[in-house]
C-alpha cells in the first residue's frame, strides 16, 4: 500500500473518530481494518499528518478511555438481565 493511501486512511480514520466521538473497535468496524491498525494509525502516523487532527483524536481517545469500565459493567449488566 503507497503512504498517500495510508495517510489518507489514517486522516479518515481520524476524522471519523473525532465527528462520531468513536471508539476504536467503532471506527475498525466501520473501515473494515483491524483495531491495531485504527490505533497505529491515529495514534502513531496522523501526529506527522495533520497534528491538530491528532491531538483531538487524542481527546477523544482518553475520554474512551476513562469510561471503558463503565460501559463495561453497563454490558455485564445486560447480559446477566437477559439471562434471567
Amino acid at each position: 500500500m503507497s503512504n498517500n493511501v495510508i495517510d489518507d486512511r489514517a486522516t479518515r480514520l481520524g476524522e471519523y473518530i473525532v465527528e462520531n466521538r468513536a471508539t476504536v473497535r467503532r471506527a475498525a468496524k466501520k473501515f473494515g481494518v483491524s483495531k491495531s491498525t485504527v490505533h497505529k494509525d491515529v495514534s502513531q502516523r496522523l501526529k506527522y499528518i495533520d497534528n491538530g487532527l491528532y491531538h483531538d483524536v487524542k481527546d477523544v481517545l482518553a475520554v474512551n478511555k476513562a469510561q471503558r469500565h463503565i460501559r463495561g459493567g453497563i454490558a455485564t449488566k445486560k447480559k446477566y438481565e437477559a439471562m434471567k
